[in-house]
């Protein structure tokens, strides 16, 4: 049986490792570890009373974390995090236990237990994805700090509401620490690939140094960024 081709030091100079960036991550404190982690496209609307109508939404990519505390098998809590690139204040936690979930179970009539409740989350917001003429995430904002997700699917003739989930506005410390965390992040990936940046560099212009020249006097192309660019980027499974 033929073993794996070994590695080019161009594939080596182009492999990052961000483990040890992510590791910092305050969201991990407590022992929750990240299961999933993706832009969703949300729909964002503010209620202003509870039972008030609510305004017309915006369409905004938000920043999906699934964490888990315990065997992912057997979780004893759920906790899902929303933050957004557009707004850095905004930054809500959903939170349940088992004996929490029976209450949303019983209330909303789910089929699932308590075990199966990430996995059903994850599917969801895959779905809406893939999917967002006829899978919508709208999350509501009300005052108080308070808000909640609800996954509706469009049935062509009526919209279905198949699961709401209560969400809180994070504190203060929290919004600081995880504000943090994401721009020394940013930081930190930049700085790791201009170093590698200029390995590479380096490496081609041993290799091929007319390479190089022409490289340099190229000018940069940047990315479009055009609707919903960027949607979906993350991790899961993890």
């Amino acid at each position: 049986m033929l073993g794996a081709a070994a590695a080019t030091p161009m594939q080596e100079l182009g492999a990052f490792d961000f483990s040890s960036i992510d590791d910092m991550d305050p969201s991990l404190s407590g022992g929750h570890r990240v299961m999933y982690e993706r832009e969703v496209p949300f729909e964002l609307r503010v209620q202003q009373m509870a039972d008030g109508p609510q305004e017309v939404g915006t369409l905004e990519a938000v920043r999906v974390k699934v964490l888990l505390l315990g065997d992912e098998s057997a979780p004893s809590a759920v906790r899902v995090e929303l933050t957004s690139e557009n707004d850095l204040f905004f930054n809500y936690v959903h939170t349940l236990d088992e004996a929490g979930f029976r209450h949303v179970q019983e209330a909303q009539k789910l089929m699932v237990d308590f075990a199966d409740y990430p996995p059903v989350l994850t599917r969801m917001l895959d779905t809406c994805i893939r999917e967002p003429s006829s899978h919508l995430a709208v999350f509501v904002m009300q005052r108080g700090g308070r808000g909640h997700l609800d996954f509706i699917q469009n049935m062509e003739y009526k919209f279905v509401e198949l699961l709401s989930c209560a969400f809180m506005a994070a504190d203060d410390e929290t919004v600081r620490q995880s504000t943090t965390f994401r721009y020394n992040s940013i930081k930190s990936r930049l700085a790791l690939m201009q170093a590698r940046l200029q390995d590479i560099n380096a490496l081609v212009k041993v290799k091929n140094p007319s390479l190089l020249l022409q490289l340099q006097r190229t000018p940069p192309r940047f990315p479009q960024h055009g609707g919903g660019g960027g949607l979906g980027g993350g991790r899961a499974g993890m």
